[in-house]
């Protein structure tokens, strides 16, 4: 088992080597938007889970992801070399890529947040058009020449 903060160096280390190779080695077309989003490497040190996001090539475009999945599986290899040249580690761990999951969240947070707003909105403007139930002085106060009540 290794120290803790080396496998997060070690991480953090093979996501910069990653995504330079992806960048300036691998020459498959369909990587060439996606974005490595954080690795985690684990306790032994012999497998290295990398995530990814992958963006359309147009803003409102949606990526395709399984032909990304695809190009990073063909290009494991390659990838996994390089972390071996670069890390000097004893054993150059295997590379698992997954799909990041963050900007669904993102987006379903915004969604939530939305609703949240108009919701508070609804109950200002059903405040501000709202009168008291009751008296509008509800607390009991002695009439003039009335004796309080022990």
């Amino acid at each position: 088992m290794a120290d803790p903060a080396r496998a997060r160096r070690l991480a953090k280390r093979i996501a910069q080597i990653v995504a330079s190779s992806l960048e300036h080695e691998v020459k498959d077309p369909r990587l060439a938007r996606v974005t490595i989003t954080d690795a985690k490497v684990t306790g032994d040190l012999h497998d290295a889970t990398v995530y990814y996001t992958a963006l359309g090539d147009t803003v409102d475009a949606e990526p395709d992801t399984a032909g990304v999945a695809a190009a990073l599986a063909s290009a494991t290899g390659v990838l996994r070399s390089r972390v071996g040249q670069r890390t000097g580690v004893r054993f150059t761990p295997t590379l698992t890529f997954v799909a990041d999951t963050v900007p669904e969240g993102v987006a379903r947070i915004d969604e939530l947040l939305a609703q949240a707003h108009d919701a508070d909105a609804e109950v200002a403007r059903i405040a501000a058009e709202a009168a008291p139930a009751g008296d509008p002085d509800p607390y009991r106060a002695p009439r003039d020449g009335a004796a309080e009540p022990d």
